[in-house]
């Protein structure tokens, strides 16, 4: 299945719905997910809830670049705090956060089919540190959309 846009209606509906839950639900400013290209190495952000405009649709980043680039490489979930302080590697390679104008940000990876192949991301537009409770609730809705896009791709 290639992501670019949805095969199945159900799915991007209950897509869209999980992250306007999770933005409602942690108060938090924006909520994106991002998912490696079926074609190649690249990464692009395919949704978004609270998003201030459209730029998050065209940007793309390489696998290891940037939150998503990098929660992808690694498996594991990144943390920014205060962008543009303190972040491994350049400022451009976080356009998300630059699109979105966010300060403080939690990313998870997203498994498909046993493999990191997406990203959920939360952030804030002003400094703020997610807490243990929220780093969980991001990480059991990120585990819903693993089950919807793992069951999708195998259709």
């Amino acid at each position: 299945m290639d992501y670019k846009r949805c095969s199945q209606e159900g799915t991007c509906r209950h897509i869209e719905a999980c992250c306007e839950q999770l933005l409602a639900e942690l108060n938090c400013d924006f909520v994106g997910l991002a998912i490696q290209n079926s074609d190649g190495p690249d990464v692009r952000w395919h949704y978004a809830a609270g998003n201030s405009n459209e730029k998050y649709m065209r940007i793309t980043v390489r696998y290891g670049k940037g939150i998503a680039g990098k929660v992808i490489s690694t498996g594991r979930p990144m943390t920014v705090e205060d962008f543009p302080n303190h972040i491994t590697g350049k400022v451009l390679e976080y356009p998300i956060m630059l699109a979105e104008n966010l300060l403080s940000a939690y990313a998870v990876p997203i498994q498909i089919n046993g493999m990191p192949k997406g990203v959920l991301l939360v952030g804030n537009r002003t400094k703020r540190i997610f807490t243990e409770t929220e780093h969980r609730v991001v990480l059991l809705a990120a585990k819903g959309l693993e089950e919807k896009l793992s069951s999708n791709r195998r259709k």
